[in-house]
């Protein structure tokens, strides 16, 4: 038999975590406040598909939507036993008070204290006094409200279910033919000639099928249980791998990144001690040049002044060295031959096709390991793994 609290649990909307107000079950056997499930359902139109909030299962709205979903009399008469056994509000006899419900704040004046579980009333102690006098209701089981009772109590004084055809009507019978409980008027005006029995006599069976089909779920919720811790450990694992996988490419690059930052290093110096010694001779050669130009420009406006200027007498006196330091000036052999020797020089950075052209071998490859179906799969990262793309390809 379930706990208290367990039937506290069973009075509460899933999902306003409140005690059910109308409370409608959907096909999937879950049930929830009308008032809730409407509004789950506001967007949607008869004949549309709603999916159960807890399950995700999908069913048909009925023509006059949810409102035509059925009601949970179970939880119902839960909820009334629930208050009643709670006792919180003071609630008038329903036999001397005429069952009317007193205002929020009027004091009850014959408050019940009692409920009769046969007549589904409450009774005030007077009342109960001459429940017991009369004949038919002397052997009526009587209950004390807000008497802390045993779960087995509040079930065994559950009130009888009403047919919601005929209101006055118990349901006592159960139609094999239409699977459903029926009460008297039912069975002589729709079901008259179904293969019937007395709910009473066939109970015991059906909680006999309940009890195997809870254990079967039972089973089933024991093999998801397992599955779902198999698939939490292979998530776990899977995780870990690529926590491991993601540390070494990491690692390796952060690797080659040191090689390659050394060698550029080492090329960089080389290519400077080149600059620098070229660059030196190409300054020396310059150097040199622009020397003998100077001389050389000097030399012409020197002797283009001399001629133009000079007495015959200097003329002559300078001719003869101003000859000689021509010839020397002149010997452009010596420059094309120091031009010679500084020669031509092509600086130029040639890097390694291989390097470009397969990275994969230079930088390392990425290998899945998969098993499926008890079979070991080994493929590489640049090809789709179960037709998912990767980005590490």
């Amino acid at each position: 038999m379930a706990t208290a609290k367990h039937l506290d649990d069973i009075t509460e909307c899933p999902i306003c975590t409140e005690v059910y107000t109308d409370p409608r079950i959907l096909p999937c056997v879950h049930t929830y406040c009308l008032k809730c499930i409407e509004k789950w359902s506001e967007n949607l139109q008869p004949g549309d598909e709603l999916a159960c909030p807890l399950c995700r299962k999908e069913f048909t709205l009925p023509s006059n939507g949810v409102a035509d979903l059925p009601k949970n009399f179970f939880v119902t008469k839960f909820l009334q036993m629930k208050e009643l056994f709670d006792g919180i509000k003071e609630r008038p006899c329903e036999a001397c008070s005429g069952g009317e419900e007193s205002e929020p704040d009027a004091e009850v004046r014959n408050v019940a204290s009692l409920y009769c579980a046969a007549c589904q009333m409450k009774l005030c102690h007077n009342c109960e006094r001459a429940h017991k006098a009369i004949k038919s209701t002397r052997w009526h089981k009587i209950i004390i409200i807000g008497e802390k009772v045993s779960t087995e109590t509040r079930c065994q004084s559950m009130p009888p279910s009403y047919c919601d055809q005929h209101k006055d009507e118990n349901l006592k019978i159960y139609c094999f033919d239409c699977k459903l409980a029926i009460c008297m008027m039912c069975f002589i005006k729709s079901h008259n000639g179904h293969n019937w029995s007395d709910i009473n006599e066939v109970v015991g069976e059906f909680r006999e099928q309940m009890k195997g089909d809870v254990d079967k779920i039972a089973a089933g919720v024991k093999n998801c249980r397992e599955i779902l811790q198999s698939v939490e450990k292979e998530k776990n694992h899977f995780i870990g791998q690529v926590a491991r996988t993601r540390n070494e490419i990491d690692q390796r690059a952060q690797k080659l990144k040191q090689m390659v930052d050394i060698h550029r290093e080492k090329i960089m110096n080389e290519l400077s001690s080149v600059e620098q010694k070229r660059m030196k001779e190409i300054d020396s050669l310059r150097e040199e040049i622009e020397i003998r130009l100077l001389s050389m420009e000097s030399y012409k406006k020197y002797v283009d002044e001399m001629r133009e200027k000079g007495t015959p007498c200097d003329i002559a006196r300078e001719a003869s060295s101003l000859h000689d330091r021509a010839d020397e000036l002149s010997m452009f052999h010596v420059t094309v031959r120091t031009l010679a020797d500084l020669g031509h020089v092509d600086v130029m950075f040639t890097s390694s096709g291989h390097v470009i052209d397969d990275v994969n071998e230079t930088f390392g490859q990425l290998r899945l390991n998969v098993t499926e179906n008890g079979e070991f799969q080994s493929t590489l990262l640049q090809k789709h793994w179960k037709s998912i793309p990767c980005p590490l390809g």
